[in-house]
């Protein structure tokens, strides 16, 4: 039962390969992008960390900033 499954009538090596390949290639792209939004975090960071409270009430009271706030909230719900 098993064999058959792993052979797959003389295809497994084939359909296995390529079924690594792909969760592989969607798991190195997973990191990649991980990685980016790390260092993309870490700019915005340094650029925008320290604003004083006047500023960060403007910038709240923006349109794109709200949807941008929106957004992260029910992302991680």
């Amino acid at each position: 039962m098993i064999n058959e499954i792993i052979s797959m009538k003389g295809y497994g090596l084939y359909v296995w390969s390529s079924f690594f390949f792909t969760l592989a290639s969607f798991f190195s792209l997973y990191l990649l992008t991980k990685l980016e939004l790390l260092k993309e975090q870490k700019k915005y960071i340094l650029k925008f960390g320290s604003l004083s409270e006047e500023k960060i009430e403007i910038a709240k009271d923006q349109k794109i900033n709200k949807e941008i706030l929106l957004n992260n909230s029910i992302t991680k719900i």
